[in-house]
């Protein structure tokens, strides 16, 4: 366990947290309402990336520098901010005031637009940047200049979970919607997929694999009968034999599920766990009765407003910053996407 204090006075700024991997979902952005927080109760994670004003437009960045950055396709803008800062839940935040000229948002509440919103109650040192508003998933980014982590700090330890216990999130949520977990998951695994699919088709064998990713398959990558297949792998399945299988992603650790030979993604373990043990289950109506020896669930499960699509947002993020999409073939399909990212299949 560890809690972050101020670098400028040493004051408390969190309750006692642990770390665990980025969330998938980290950089979508969804719908016109409030979301929930990106981090769950007493847990951080680090982005990588930089993060935070200045921005500079990608017309003004050399392509050697995007590159050195991990970014590898044009992006509307790239953050000059500092890398690494630390992402906590709202709640989990302790002695801090905001800072009433940077409240700055676009509807409903912060966007963090304009640099840290947040000031230490004792010295007044900026020290994180809250964003509330609708689309983004609530969070505060604590800024790395301006927080220390102090560590060994007395509490129960977060028990590292085992692959066999790894969580499942249902893909469906009780107002009818896909699950906005869901729709980054796959968006971040496809682009993936697309990376190691070397341009040709791949085949997604039926049931609820297929209905959220043949979507994006299908729609960017060309038809032919011979192309790469697509499966599942992991904890308590059998020996994958596809050519590219999803393997799931520690929520915890970060980590990816050991396999042998061939081309794997990961994927979110809590989508990954559905996918994988929830195989046959049908997500539209069927007519007909049930055979004998099968239940119905009780309740039934939670069925779709209308069918699945993939975050683009995400997808274009996940895209841009893999070095296979250097080549022309994946360049196009980055170009077509970007130049409509809200059209099918995102």
């Amino acid at each position: 366990m560890a809690v972050f204090a101020c670098a400028g006075c040493g004051a408390v700024l969190t309750a006692p947290l642990s770390q665990v991997a980025l969330p998938v979902h980290t950089h979508q952005r969804y719908g016109h309402e409030l979301l929930p927080a990106l981090m769950e109760p007493g847990t951080y994670a680090v982005n990588p990336e930089h993060f935070g004003p200045p921005r500079r437009p990608w017309e003004e960045i050399r392509a050697e520098d995007a590159e050195a950055r991990g970014v590898y396709a044009p992006v509307h803008a790239l953050s000059h901010g500092p890398a690494g800062a630390v992402a906590v839940a709202p709640g989990d935040v302790r002695g801090t005031v905001l800072i009433p000229e940077r409240c700055e948002g676009y509807c409903l509440g912060l966007d963090g637009g304009t640099g840290p919103n947040l000031a230490c109650a004792q010295c007044g040192r900026d020290v994180a940047t809250r964003i509330d508003d609708c689309t983004y998933w609530q969070v505060v980014w604590l800024d790395p200049r301006a927080v220390c982590r102090v560590d060994a700090v007395e509490g129960p330890a977060r028990r590292v979970l085992s692959w066999e216990e790894l969580p499942e999130t249902p893909p469906v949520e009780p107002e009818g919607w896909w699950s906005a977990v869901w729709e980054a998951a796959v968006a971040v695994a496809s682009a993936h997929v697309l990376a190691a699919s070397d341009g040709r088709r791949v085949v997604v064998p039926a049931g609820l694999l297929a209905d959220v990713f043949r979507p994006v398959l299908d729609a960017l990558l060309p038809p032919g009968a011979l192309g790469k297949t697509l499966g599942l792998a992991g904890p308590d399945l059998p020996a994958p034999v596809a050519d590219i299988s999803l393997v799931p992603r520690h929520p915890q650790t970060g980590e990816v599920w050991p396999h042998g030979p061939g081309t794997t993604v990961p994927l979110a373990a809590d989508v990954w766990t559905y996918l994988a043990f929830n195989p046959g289950r049908q997500l539209v109506p069927v007519s007909g009765g049930l055979p004998d020896g099968v239940y119905r669930d009780d309740p039934p499960p939670l069925l779709p407003n209308r069918s699945f699509r993939a975050s683009g947002g995400t997808f274009l993020h996940t895209l841009a910053r893999l070095p296979e999409v250097r080549r022309p073939w994946l360049r196009a399909i980055y170009d077509h996407v970007r130049e409509r990212p809200y059209g099918y299949p995102f």
